[in-house]
């Protein structure tokens, strides 16, 4: 049984955090949710107004993590799911998470990020030489790491699947699932 560790906490994205944890239960696969701390955090749901340059936030649901980072063993997952938000923008700073993160690329493990997730792939120096998407106004981020940003719903590079935000978490699963089952079995 493959075991997946999913990284986020407070304004993290509602729809990536709980589509990501329910599919992969679906496989019969354990999924532990780490977050700064072991406690309920508030999540987020990001969406687009008529008018609006940018997305909106509003409050999204209650998540019980089960770990905190302190207590986090990335060396027992097969895999790593990073949901957007603005969990990944507050995570990248917290050294613990970036080792986390850092693990799984070092390792070749399979990692899922999706919309701002990839901000932690690039803190853990992940993104040189690779080809991702993301939220597309992370393109200069992208690009000032080394790597390419295409515009399209999924991109498989390596043990990297990426996508530009909830929309995409269809083939954002699909894709990590295949890539799991190939991996761990």
């Amino acid at each position: 049984m493959a075991r997946i560790l999913l990284l986020t906490g407070d304004a993290g994205e509602a729809q990536e955090i709980y589509y990501a944890k329910y599919r992969l239960e679906e496989e019969g696969w354990g999924v532990d949710i780490v977050a700064p701390t072991k406690r309920v955090f508030a999540s987020v749901v990001h969406d687009f107004e008529p008018g609006w340059d940018t997305y909106t936030e509003k409050p999204g649901y209650r998540v019980q993590a089960d770990l905190g980072l302190d207590e986090a063993d990335p060396t027992k997952y097969d895999g790593l799911v990073l949901p957007g938000g603005r969990a990944p923008e507050y995570l990248r700073n917290k050294p613990m998470a970036v080792a986390i993160v850092r693990h799984f690329v070092e390792t070749n493990k399979p990692i899922a990020a999706n919309c701002h997730g990839p901000l932690l792939v690039i803190a853990a120096g992940g993104v040189k030489g690779k080809t991702l998407t993301c939220y597309p106004d992370l393109e200069l981020d992208v690009r000032l790491a080394g790597g390419s940003f295409v515009n399209k719903d999924v991109v498989v590079d390596g043990a990297l699947v990426s996508v530009r935000g909830w929309p995409d978490n269809g083939p954002w699963m699909r894709e990590f699932v295949k890539l799991l089952k190939e991996r761990v079995g």
